[in-house]
């Protein structure tokens, strides 16, 4: 018996692989569950476990997942491993890769990028008559620019966590973190000052990706518009 034909946006067409959809770990995943479901998309069964893999397969053999870190979803994107992928404009923010496309704004893992200080502290107060400041951060772009617009050299000690011991630790007067609640800061001491950047979870594509399998890759940012007003009635 003959077997149908598959279309581009519902299975792999002779040549082509799955599209590779990066999807980040940790607490954003789980708020991306619904947005997933109300797309279509079921990753294998052992996708929400306790698996060593990082990439599988989904119901729709035309796409697969990848799990990574949220700050690498972006690297692999811009560098075409994977063609779409789910991550915070705080981390499009920090690397500006010129070659990814950030079409939809998922308005899941909402918080803020900010800069904090120890209670009672005036260093805030006097950035005005400083030229350089010292600061503990994983975003180090982020927080150079902004203190460049007001005239002030970061010097960034560069952490991937536990920024709010630096202050109190004598590494950096200030810290620029991400902010949802702010529990953990009061929690060290720390009060935030300024909010550089308001913070959600966009979708983006490689931009290569779209030129050379735009019915495939439109069909899935579709599938996601679809699904955000799916999920928002």
């Amino acid at each position: 018996m003959d077997q149908p034909i598959a279309s581009p946006a519902q299975g792999t067409l002779a040549g082509d692989q799955p599209l590779v959809l990066a999807l980040p770990k940790g607490r954003i995943l789980d708020e991306l569950a619904p947005l997933l479901g109300a797309a279509g998309i079921v990753p294998a069964a052992d996708f929400h476990g306790s698996s060593r893999r990082l990439r599988f397969e989904t119901n729709d053999p035309a796409l697969d997942v990848v799990r990574v870190r949220s700050f690498d979803v972006a690297t692999f994107v811009a560098f075409g491993a994977a063609q779409i992928g789910i991550c915070g404009a705080d981390v499009l923010m920090e690397f500006d890769y010129p070659e990814i496309y950030a079409p939809l704004d998922l308005g899941i893992g909402r918080c803020r990028v900010s800069v904090a200080e120890p209670v009672g502290d005036t260093a805030t107060e006097t950035l005005g008559r400083r030229s350089r400041i010292a600061v503990a951060t994983k975003y180090p772009n982020i927080a150079r620019r902004h203190f460049a617009t007001k005239g002030i050299q970061a010097e960034v000690v560069h952490l991937n966590g536990a920024m709010e011991l630096a202050p109190s630790l004598g590494l950096a007067r200030l810290i620029v973190d991400l902010v949802q609640t702010g529990s953990t800061l009061k929690a060290n001491g720390l009060v935030e000052t300024e909010v550089i950047a308001q913070i959600s979870s966009r979708l983006i594509v490689n931009r290569t990706a779209l030129k050379t399998r735009p019915e495939a890759i439109g069909d899935w940012l579709s599938r996601f518009r679809a699904a955000l007003d799916k999920v928002a009635a």
